[in-house]
């Protein structure tokens, strides 16, 4: 452009014959005026102006300055002085501006008649906007000379030139979608990465070779799998065996770019097969997976299957060692998407890697799942935002043309290709043909780089076929004849490239073949097959959890700070910028602190989670708060982030306590529980020493985000042997507000209990809160921590603590009577959990009944069976011992605990239930039903006038 651009300066500038050239340049200028000459930019300015519509702009069509280029072509051209110079005349005008329109079409619509499908399934539709006549261009036009514009070309050639160069770009086996991108810059660079290289590699012998061997290892691994071990399932890899050298490419790449470190979340299929070639897993372990010889300690691990594990390595490239991961997956895809992305997040961090230049995601999808699976799209939203974003993806989707063996295309998605969901974050698609490996190096290499240029998402869709059905015991043809006759007769993407490398003189018949025997004599050697695995390096940037193994939930500690500390932690935080003007109602939450730091107030909910923070911070602890109302807090408690009322600049004082600690983070995420859970699960996992918390709007919420709790967080440690330190607040209590606002379903999370994989806790006072947010870090042993937090006992008058309590003690797992009351004219004891204690314990003040103890259990989960049984204790001639819950009967800790709380029943002691009845849903829809359900409850417990309809008499064991 900068040849031709001096040519204009040195002659007129607006010289007809090159009205096409303007015109392009002027499209550009419509689009980001910053992008062209400064000169240009001043002349497009003042042409507009000249127009009849002084309020001409971008969106609108600019048919005046057309016609003042045409009227320009026909006018005397100063300076022309040799043929190629002279002036265009209109119908040539026109042509030029058809070609220049041309050119622009195969750039949005060539993808859809490339030669991407290498089964054809389908039929090549006819796009009209590519046709000559569509844009007024005849074959008798094919061998006039017209001037390029923007393509990356010589300035000027025949339209039968730049049709090859287009249709060789952009209709061979890559289809390219980037013209949905609304940067020119983007834009621009794509396309001269494309056009300059006609969408083709630059590789030599040796390259064509090397990737030959990558195929034959593909392929082969799959063929001596399907031999030994017949009709096991392994979720093969055939017929998308590119995806091996696209790996493979793409790690050596990044590596000679300056990664450290490349994470991977996939699937099942092409899993084995992506462990052994490329992360250099020995074939020997894959092979005991299969024969079941596989050592674990049933009692402690139950394992998974082969196909789900994840691994990680270290490997050469040009620049440097490179540590590889693959994450564990459950069978629900693409939930591993937003998990990489917490990971990759968590380590970059540890790098201090700002940018994402050290520490790569790679996402590998499938077809069906990746348009399927909401979790998509959650995690392509987060993949900008400033507090989620990992400095781009690169999505690799395996496209086997269909989901599952029963699926139809027309069945699977309403869009055109699979992929389309990534337009949203205007991510550009590169689709390629899977039995053109060369192709797909082409596509990776684009991919990379534009991933580390921009630092964006990008998508490589690597269209391939299934050669067996969705697992090897499947029969595919059952249900898909069609594509199933021409899978059979279809040769191996190996097979079409040994034949292309032998008709290309590359290799010779020998040659190849010794590759095949070569490959199969190292796998039955159990010999690793990848390139070299490397071992005993540096760690320090690695994720280590050695500090957890055999340690012990119930470990004693002191959780507390020395009151000094607290209120120096207190005058930091609460210290603001000058001239930074709070919100009155803030402004009044800050007064009170000021009082709480002084003993003349006592400590509510949002100071001490606060201070707990703050102690940790203070101690160099990074604590990560994420959830959709975080920093204010949904129940306006915590002001984590505050905001000026002038300028509504934020502020959040957590960062500034001192130059020495911790880093503190509180995001307001998207509108997401799935995506952002699974994210904030995957950064505590790599993250050992940070204080990880991801709270719900509403306890109920949680549900939106099921799998991750069902498939990560209670079960990843005793499937795959993982750490996570992760907590969850999920403000929990029934106050007449209805069924999606009322539980955090505790019965579920106690129903996923087992094996101390997780903790429940239920704090009903700030000091509580202040000790269980600090027990999670100050104690080496970590599972995840589920916390029922309050909502109307945020500022209940009862609901608070003294100063002096953070100073000292622990977290209690159960909390003893609080009123002087006489053990020995007790004649019934209440066990309950959150915050029905303080309406029990109001109302037997107000009846002034001293018959009745109340025990809260702050803990439901480990059980605190042995602090139980000492706070029983003086109480064994007690015969009413009662459970009070404020949900149904279905719900709740009763049905998950009644068993835990039985063997605790002595002889002749009867245990009951006292709550709701059972119910299909949480809660009542009207506060006067509420009301009336809990008054009831609170004294049928405190009366002992039980509902012998929800009590069966439970005997002691």
């Amino acid at each position: 452009m900068g040849k031709r651009l001096d040519s204009f300066r040195g002659s007129s500038a607006l010289y007809g014959g090159n009205a096409a050239f303007i015109e392009d340049l002027y499209e550009r200028y419509l689009v980001d005026p910053e992008c062209i000459d400064a000169a240009w930019r001043t002349r497009f300015d003042r042409l507009r102006r000249e127009t009849a519509n002084a309020s001409l702009v971008a969106e609108t069509p600019h048919g005046p300055i057309r016609d003042n280029f045409r009227r320009l072509a026909q006018e005397p051209c100063a300076g022309a002085t040799t043929r190629s110079n002279a002036c265009l005349d209109p119908a040539a005008a026109e042509r030029q501006a058809a070609v220049l329109s041309l050119i622009n079409a195969y750039r949005y619509r060539g993808h859809q008649v490339a030669d991407i499908d290498p089964i054809r399934l389908r039929e090549t539709p006819h796009v009209v906007d590519l046709d000559l006549e569509y844009h007024n261009l005849s074959p008798e036009d094919l061998d006039q000379v017209f001037n390029t514009g923007s393509l990356y070309a010589p300035d000027r050639l025949s339209l039968r030139e730049i049709l090859a160069i287009v249709r060789e770009t952009y209709c061979g086996t890559v289809g390219s979608e980037y013209m949905h991108i609304t940067s020119t810059q983007e834009k621009r660079w794509i396309q001269k990465r494309l056009e300059g290289y006609r969408a083709r590699p630059e590789l030599d012998s040796e390259g064509r070779r090397w990737l030959l061997r990558l195929l034959t290892a593909a392929e082969g691994i799959e063929r001596y799998l399907h031999q030994r071990y017949v009709g096991q399932k392994r979720f093969s890899l055939e017929g998308g065996e590119a995806l091996i050298p696209l790996l493979d490419e793409l790690i050596q790449r990044a590596g000679r770019q300056g990664m450290q470190e490349i994470v991977i979340g996939m699937a099942h299929r092409g899993r084995l097969n992506v462990l052994i070639n490329i992360f250099g897993k020995p074939p020997a372990a894959i092979f005991n997976e299969f024969e079941d010889r596989i050592q674990m300690d049933w009692r402690q691990m139950v394992g998974d299957v082969k196909y789900h594990l994840g691994f990680a390595t270290d490997v050469e490239t040009p620049g440097g060692i490179v540590h590889l991961v693959l994450g564990f997956n459950p069978s629900h895809l693409e939930i591993i998407d937003p998990v990489i992305q917490g990971s990759v997040r968590a380590r970059q961090r540890r790098r201090g890697d700002r940018t994402g230049d050290q520490v790569l995601p790679v996402l590998i999808h499938g077809d069906a799942a990746f348009a399927g699976q909401g979790v998509v799209m959650e995690t392509l939203q987060l993949s900008q935002t400033r507090s989620y974003g990992t400095g781009g993806t690169v999505h690799i989707v395996v496209n086997n043309r269909i989901g599952f063996t029963t699926s139809h295309p027309l069945d699977a998605r309403s869009t055109p290709y699979c992929t389309d969901v990534a337009k949203m974050v205007e991510a550009p698609v590169f689709h390629v043909n899977g039995d053109d490996p060369e192709a797909v190096i082409f596509v990776t290499r684009l991919a990379l780089d534009f991933r580390n240029r921009f630092h964006k998402d990008v998508i490589i869709d690597l269209i391939c076929y299934r050669r067996l059905g969705h697992n090897e015991a499947d029969e595919p043809a059952v249900t898909q004849p069609m594509m199933y006759q021409k899978i059979r007769s279809h040769p191996t993407p190996r097979a079409i490239y040994a034949e292309r490398l032998i008709a290309q003189g590359v290799l010779t018949r020998a040659e190849e073949q010794a590759m095949v025997a070569c490959y199969r004599e190292s796998i039955e050697q159990g010999v690793v097959t990848a390139r070299p695995v490397l071992c005993d390096l540096d760690r320090r940037m690695r994720v280590d959890w050695s500090f957890c193994r055999g340690t012990h939930w119930d470990q004693d500690l002191d959780t507390g700070v020395p009151l000094e500390r607290l209120r120096a932690l207190t005058a930091s935080m609460l210290r603001l910028p000058e001239g930074f003007s709070l919100h009155p109602r803030v402004e009044k939450v800050w007064e009170e602190r000021h009082k709480m730091a002084q003993g003349d107030q006592p400590l509510d909910w949002g100071y001490a989670e606060t201070l707990a923070y703050a102690t940790l911070l203070d101690a160099g602890v990074p604590v990560r708060l994420s959830g959709q109302d975080v920093g204010r807090g949904t129940f306006f408690h915590r002001h984590a982030k505050v905001h000026d009322q002038k300028t509504g600049e934020s502020y959040t004082p957590l960062q500034h306590l001192g130059p020495h600690q911790g880093a503190f983070i509180a995001i307001d995420s998207i509108l997401s529980e799935e995506a952002v859970l699974g994210y904030e699960y995957g950064f505590a996992t790599a993250e050992p020493h940070a204080l990880t918390l991801w709270e719900a709007q509403f306890g109920d919420f949680a549900n939106g985000a099921q799998v991750v709790i069902d498939q990560f967080i209670t079960s990843a440690g005793v499937k795959w042997g993982l750490y996570c330190g992760l907590v969850l607040l999920l403000p929990h209590g029934l106050e007449g507000q209805g069924a999606e606002h009322s539980s955090a379903r505790p019965e579920r999370f106690l129903q996923l209990c087992a094996g101390h994989n997780i903790q429940v806790c239920v704090p009903t006072t700030p000091a509580q809160m202040f000790h269980l947010l600090r027990r999670q870090i100050v104690r080496p042993y970590r599972t995840p921590l589920i916390v029922m937090t309050p909502k109307s006992l945020l500022r209940h008058r009862l609901s608070v603590s003294a100063l002096e309590e953070l100073t000292c003690g622990q977290y209690q797992v159960l909390i003893h009577e609080i009123d002087p009351i006489d053990p020995a004219g007790v004649e019934r004891v209440i066990l309950c959990s959150g915050k029905v204690y303080y309406e029990l314990l109001e109302a037997r003040r107000a009846r002034g009944q001293t018959n009745v103890v109340l025990l809260r259990i702050e803990q439901l989960y480990p059980f605190p069976k042995q602090a139980l049984a000492r706070a029983l204790a003086p109480y064994s001639r007690v015969e009413e011992i009662v459970w009070c819950q404020e949900e149904p009967q279905n719900q709740g800790a009763w049905d998950q605990i009644k068993h835990r709380l039985s063997p605790l029943i002595q002889d002749g002691q009867r245990l009951y239930y006292v709550g709701r009845p059972p119910s299909a849903a949480p809660a009542v829809g009207h506060r006067v039903a509420h009301v009336e359900q809990q008054e009831r409850l609170i004294g049928e417990a405190l009366s002992g006038h039980y509902n012998p309809a929800m009590n069966q008499r439970i005997s002691p064991q």
